[in-house]
């Protein structure tokens, strides 16, 4: 572990599926040096470009995750399946480094989600005027599919920018990850919830403590989680979590994220679920 708690260099496999297991969240640093996370900068921002001068299938452009999408034809906050524009990326999520830590998270069997769903996402979250993107409120990522088995899974994020209070950082309830999370039948987008949606699900049969907030407020227990530029953070499915706005509207919070899963791989050509968290 690295100086702090939650952060492992790639050699500290067990000692960062440990953490893992008891928080829901640990952070791999070291994995990428100061070329490796500059060339995957350069292969994003390169595809971000494309997808706002409309060079790219509308397959790459998202407006699904925004506040405000009527800005997406100024500016892209999303690039979907950055996997087949970014070489970079999927060569660093073969890793075997990487593997080793999200296996010893979720288990043997992990694989990537990246030909469905929405691949793997390149996310440029700065807060500005153009910007169609502010912070996300409180969710467990199951949530989104709640009728799929997929699930368990390791969410991955690649960190191009350091994260902060001027430009926004996650907000996690460290061990939430283990309680029975119940599905989202209350939405605070009014996107309906699937009738199919499994009730709840955690690493237990453990009730939360108390209820998950529709939006921001704060939550018993929380603590921010800040990194640093080239850091890969995983956190768990089941964990809850959120996004907090940045403080200064001139600063960038730029990283690339997607997710490993251990249950069921959904046939070819099988629709996606996703149900919308909190977002404004």
């Amino acid at each position: 572990m690295i100086g702090e708690p939650g952060i492992f260099t790639p050699d500290q496999t067990t000692e960062l599926a440990r953490f893992y297991h008891a928080n829901g969240y640990a952070t791999l640093r070291g994995l990428l040096d100061a070329e490796g996370i500059a060339v995957i900068e350069r292969e994003c921002v390169s595809a971000q470009d494309r997808v706002i001068r409309g060079e790219l299938d509308a397959r790459y452009g998202s407006t699904v995750f925004l506040d405000d999408a009527s800005k997406a034809q100024r500016f892209a906050n999303y690039v979907e399946y950055v996997n087949e524009l970014a070489p970079s990326v999927p060569a660093l999520l073969a890793d075997e480094a990487l593997l080793a830590a999200v296996r010893a998270a979720i288990g043997e069997n992990a694989w990537l989600r990246s030909d469905d769903g929405f691949g793997v996402v390149y996310q440029d979250a700065r807060p500005g005027r153009e910007s169609g993107y502010s912070r996300i409120g409180w969710h467990s990522d199951w949530q989104a599919s709640p009728s799929m088995d997929i699930w368990p899974s390791a969410a991955f994020t690649i960190h191009i920018d350091a994260t902060s209070p001027a430009n926004g950082f996650l907000r996690v309830v460290p061990g939430s990850h283990r309680w029975a999370t119940p599905a989202p039948f209350r939405n605070v987008n009014n996107v309906e919830v699937p009738a199919t949606a499994v009730p709840a699900r955690g690493w237990t049969d453990a009730a939360p403590p108390f209820a998950m907030p529709l939006g921001f407020e704060k939550v018993p227990g929380e603590i921010g989680v800040y990194l640093e530029r080239g850091d890969i953070l995983l956190h768990d499915g089941y964990l809850w979590h959120s996004a907090a706005r940045a403080t200064d509207d001139d600063t960038t919070r730029r990283h690339v994220r997607g997710g490993f899963f251990a249950g069921t791989r959904p046939p070819a050509g099988a629709p996606a679920e996703f149900v919308k968290n909190a977002a404004r």
